[in-house]
């Protein structure tokens, strides 16, 4: 018997259920039909974020920023690039912290950028300041499961 994983849609929201060896097949949305990793990072606010956070089967990694941070819009390209080489085992998400000053304040955010990775609503990993791509792949590999 497979294992079924169940992982949130980054259009809609909708929790999808399936086998973990489809996670690879390119899946949609059973209730919206978009690609379920299209591999682009997604926008957290407060009412998407615990869906994606508390996720079990899809760790996410926020990214913190604010669109005046010099080196947080030097690493835009990086964390971009990054979903499609980290998809479909991890998602991706980007946390204005402007925009979305309570989840900043949640999370104690003094310093940007700041990527933080949760696993089924706990933060595993913290890191503050700009990562290059290699420096990325090395991190969340340290403090990602295989």
């Amino acid at each position: 018997m497979q294992e079924s994983i169940h992982i949130p849609c980054p259009k809609c929201g909708a929790v999808n259920r399936m086998p973990e060896a489809r996670r690879q097949d390119r899946p949609t949305c059973g209730k919206c039909g978009a690609a379920l990793f299209d591999g682009q990072p997604i926008t957290l606010t407060v009412g998407n974020f615990e869906r994606h956070a508390n996720a079990q089967d899809l760790p996410l990694l926020v990214d913190c920023w604010a669109s005046w941070c010099g080196p947080c819009r030097a690493m835009a390209p990086v964390f971009e690039a990054a979903a499609s080489d980290f998809e479909p085992r991890l998602r991706l998400g980007k946390l204005d912290t402007e925009a979305e000053p309570a989840l900043a304040a949640r999370f104690q955010i003094r310093a940007i950028p700041t990527l933080i990775l949760i696993q089924g609503g706990r933060e595993v990993a913290r890191h503050s300041g700009a990562m290059n791509a290699s420096m990325l792949r090395s991190w969340v590999r340290q403090h990602l499961p295989a």
